[in-house]
Formats: structure tokens, C-alpha cells, sequence
């Protein structure tokens, strides 16, 4: 049973946590959740709101992005890339390489300077593993850096603020319809 989401903090821990489960079941090759990636779940949440976990540092995800098959990041084509933000420039996005990965042109020209969740919903495509994994680092740090972590959620969203904390994935696709990231 989902836990009762108040804070942004929550919120955004229980996106990430299932975020987890997800990316350990795909790794693991499951075709369905098994007791071991609910529990990876639950102890990463419980760690998050108390201080003793945190997420993963930036540091894999990009020694990923690096050493991965030059592919778009958002369907895996491998033609006429370019760079995108996640979290567009015209919404105040960064410009730092944590919020840039490899998008192909018809995925950059049609999501344009939309949020990433925006788009993928718009689109109908929930977004890679990685992909929102990377995303949600940003998120949690911007909202660190504003403050944010301890307000209610729903004051949170009301804010204008570059990404849509309302659109933080808490439940997933089914794990055939999932992908890590898009291989060469």
C-alpha cells in the first residue's frame, strides 16, 4: 500500500524508490515485481525520509551517458542528435551537463521547451529508467536548493517553478512496457 504522500520530500522519495524497484526488477530480467524489489522500495523510501540513504550521485549517471552508444536518449535513434535539456533553458532549466543528454532531432524539435514529464505524457512514451532517474536528481536538488522539501506538496506545485512536481511519477508502467536505456 502507497504511504501517505504530504511533503515534497515524500513525494519525491516515493517516485524515486519505485524508481528503484523498477530498475532492479528490469536489471534482474523479472517479468514481475518480486518480494526483493519491494523491499529495495520500502528500505529506500524509509531511508530517504529518515537521512540514512540518499540518492545516487550524478557520478554514474554520467560516467553512463559517456561511455553508452550515442543514441537519443527519449525513442533510440541513432541519427541527427543533438543535445537537449531535461528541464528546458526557456523554463530556467541548467545548463550544466546533469540536465543535458542525447536527443534526436524529432524528439528535441517536438519537445520543444517542455518539461520532460509533460512531453513524454504528451507523447504517450514514459521516459527510460536513466532518464528519469537523472531527471529526478535534478528535481530533488532544485527543490533542495529552494527550499522546498518540507512543504506540502500541494503549495509546492502551485509554485512556478521549471519542472512539474505533479507529473513525479508514483506508479509505473508495467515492467514489459519499461526500458533501462536505449542500447545500441
Amino acid at each position: 500500500m502507497p504511504p501517505s504522500i504530504q511533503t515534497v520530500r515524500q513525494h519525491i522519495a516515493w517516485s524515486y524508490a519505485n524508481l528503484a524497484r523498477a530498475h532492479a526488477a528490469l536489471t534482474d530480467g523479472a517479468s514481475k515485481y518480486a518480494m526483493k524489489h519491494h523491499m529495495i522500495r520500502s528500505r529506500l523510501y524509509a531511508g530517504m525520509l529518515s537521512g540514512k540513504l540518499a540518492m545516487q550521485s550524478m557520478y554514474e549517471d554520467e560516467r553512463l551517458k559517456m561511455t553508452s552508444a550515442q543514441l537519443c536518449s527519449y525513442c533510440g535513434d541513432a541519427e541527427k542528435l543533438s543535445v537537449d535539456h531535461l528541464i528546458p533553458r526557456v523554463k530556467d532549466g541548467p545548463d550544466d551537463a546533469d540536465n543535458l543528454v542525447l536527443a534526436c532531432r524529432r524528439c528535441n524539435s517536438s519537445k520543444q521547451g517542455k518539461d520532460l514529464l509533460v512531453w513524454s505524457k504528451g507523447t504517450g512514451r514514459f521516459p527510460s529508467v536513466l532518464v528519469l532517474r537523472r531527471y529526478l536528481k535534478i528535481v530533488q536538488r532544485q527543490c533542495t536548493e529552494r527550499g522546498l522539501l518540507d512543504h506540502e506538496v500541494v503549495v509546492a506545485t502551485a509554485l512556478d517553478l521549471p519542472f512539474r512536481l505533479d507529473l513525479l511519477p508514483h506508479t509505473f508502467p508495467p515492467l514489459a512496457e519499461l526500458r533501462v536505456a536505449f542500447a545500441g
